[in-house]
């Protein structure tokens, strides 16, 4: 199975690295900002770097999602995992229409208010993890596996 795993650099970065039980015994490739944590984490993963800040940054979206399908067509990924912020939202749409799993794990901090990214992506995601039950009434059909820390 190929597996992308796409996120901001930083504390979501980290919360994809906390899954290495799962991506390490996977063939995937990263998607995240050039910094000096996320080169540090991946130095020896395969990776492409996404333009950022992404935060309501409409020409960084565009940028990315230009990145996004050249990047999705070159390694067709089975598996898009993201635990946000908003570099994944171009992979998620374009992930979607090229056949590709989606699967999104709001981020452990949010308790009382979704996330922009957890809110763009919910309706098209296959497998939508929360991490508190609090967070079900933004996320209805959502699967709670508690803290992933």
């Amino acid at each position: 199975m190929r597996v992308c795993l796409v996120g901001s650099s930083g504390g979501h970065l980290t919360h994809l690295i906390l899954l290495k039980e799962f991506w390490s015994k996977q063939d995937r490739f990263w998607v995240t900002f050039e910094k000096e944590d996320s080169r540090s984490l991946l130095e020896n993963e395969r990776k492409y770097w996404c333009y950022y800040p992404t935060n309501r940054n409409i020409k960084n979206l565009i940028k990315n999602s230009f990145l996004a399908l050249k990047i999705l067509l070159k390694e067709r990924p089975d598996i898009i995992i993201s635990s946000g912020a908003a570099v994944a939202v171009p992979f998620f749409y374009l992930g979607k229409l090229l056949g590709s799993k989606l699967v999104y794990i709001e981020v452990y901090d949010r308790i009382d208010l979704p996330t922009l990214t957890g809110k763009l992506v919910y309706p098209i995601t296959d497998k939508f993890i929360i991490q508190w039950e609090e967070q079900r009434k933004f996320y209805p059909k959502a699967i709670n596996l508690g803290g992933i820390l």
